[in-house]
């Protein structure tokens, strides 16, 4: 034991101590917090839009309220007259509404010298098509209140547990899909590494002057355990950083600034600021319900246990390849296959987490660490049950076992053979045959 917490603490260090890890490890959170950031800076930087509203129809007078940084403004003037002077006043363009039916309106035209902006654009069609249709509902006598009073919002309530508790479907979908895909992503990155590291020493024939002195079962649990700790390691100094940049944003800015990013998505939708903001509330009240504990700690479960199970097989196949790089992609095709199948299984258990492909999604090893982190956001034990997960666990650990079994007869044998291209039907051999 004593040999192979040497070897974690040598790939542990040799790793920690690279430039790359440093860099990587804290631009990572400043990009996460910049994309904050910078649409608040850009939306709020933009110049602010004048409009010269002539509305020869007499409909729209007080319908068309400002928004952000565009402002209208009714004006009664010669609209020939306006287009060539609206520069001079201060405006940015005027906004022609003729004498219409309602039931036919005609074309409304917007006077600019430059392209008319896009945001703007959407904006105005929506807010003339809004006071288009009050009008008709005014003229045919149906009351809009009492219509808007119709409309009814259908309220998610979670029920496991002794409490009620308000749920987000879109909020679980998000989380589900962000951590399974993470997982994803890091089961290919640190796997390829383990594959590389093994590779590396095998070329540079280190290897030998090491299984000299540790047997190459510790070699192989050293180098992945090193691996995992850094992998470990970097995901909670991002944890930690975020959390620190988001505290700072909300005492330099004020909780306002942090949460505009939202705040602007959700007004871009509505076209309402009160509505929006409603909205930005209720998220971050069923955020504040979730359990965001249990949900990392289900992650560092299933990224350990995930990167363990497939650690082990790469460090197996780079035991197995030669000078030829060619052999890399080959052998590693067998491994990558059924990472590849759980994220496509993935994306379907995000959008029905019940469903029978998702339950044995995540019960299986080799799709586990993706398939239930996209089930767990939907609640435990809600969609998840206890016994579910407890047994998805216990296979992954058992699958572990299973996995570094297998892996460490080939390695033994493979990261002392030179000059042989091997085949899978020589590994196979290696794997039933009897120490």
């Amino acid at each position: 034991m004593n040999k192979i917490w040497i070897i974690i603490k040598r790939e542990y260090l040799t790793r920690v101590k690279k430039k790359s890890f440093i860099v990587t490890t804290l631009l990572l959170p400043l990009l996460f917090v910049a994309m904050l950031v910078v649409p608040v800076l850009i939306m709020s930087g933009g110049d602010s839009e004048k409009v010269a509203v002539v509305d020869e129809s007499q409909f729209f007078e007080g319908k068309l309220a400002d928004e952000g940084e565009t402002h209208y403004k009714f004006v009664q003037a010669n609209i020939d007259t306006l287009k060539n002077t609206y520069t001079k006043l201060g405006y940015t363009g005027v906004l022609h509404i003729p004498k219409m039916d309602i039931n036919r309106p005609p074309s409304i035209i917007y006077y600019s010298k430059g392209q008319m902006n896009i945001i703007l654009k959407s904006n105005m069609e929506k807010k003339v098509e809004a006071a288009i249709e009050d009008k008709r509902m005014e003229l045919a006598g149906i009351d809009k209140a009492k219509l808007e009073g119709i409309r009814v919002n259908v309220d998610i309530v979670n029920l496991a547990g002794k409490e009620e508790k308000k749920g987000s479907a879109g909020l679980a979908y998000g989380i589900g899909y962000g951590a399974g895909f993470l997982i994803y992503i890091i089961l290919l990155v640190f796997g390829t590494v383990v594959m590389r590291g093994v590779m590396e020493e095998k070329m540079n024939r280190i290897a030998e002057v090491m299984i000299s002195s540790v047997k190459p079962f510790q070699l192989m649990m050293g180098k992945i355990i090193g691996i995992a700790f850094v992998g470990l390691t970097q995901f909670l100094i991002w944890i930690v950083l975020i959390v620190g940049l988001y505290t700072l944003l909300i005492m330099l800015f004020g909780p306002e600034a942090t949460d505009a990013a939202m705040k602007s998505n959700a007004m871009a939708n509505s076209g309402n600021n009160a509505a929006a903001e409603e909205a930005v509330k209720q998220m971050m009240g069923v955020m504040e319900g979730v359990n965001w504990t249990f949900i990392i700690f289900c992650f560092l479960f299933y990224f350990l246990g995930g990167y363990l199970f497939y650690a082990a097989l790469f460090a197996a196949v780079g035991s197995l390849v030669n000078e030829d790089p060619n052999d890399a992609q080959s052998l590693t095709f067998p491994v990558t296959i059924p990472v590849i199948f759980s994220i496509f299984i993935m994306i379907a258990s995000v959008r029905n987490p019940n469903s029978s492909l998702a339950v044995w999604g995540s019960m299986i090893p080799f799709s586990s660490p993706i398939v239930m982190m996209a089930r767990i956001p939907y609640g435990v034990p809600g969609t998840v049950p206890y016994w579910q997960l407890g047994l998805s666990m216990a296979l992954l650990i058992a699958g572990f076992i299973g996995t570094t079994w297998v892996a460490a007869k080939i390695y033994r044998t493979g990261i002392l053979l030179y000059g042989k291209k091997v085949t899978l039907k020589e590994v196979a051999k290696w794997v039933v045959r009897k120490n």
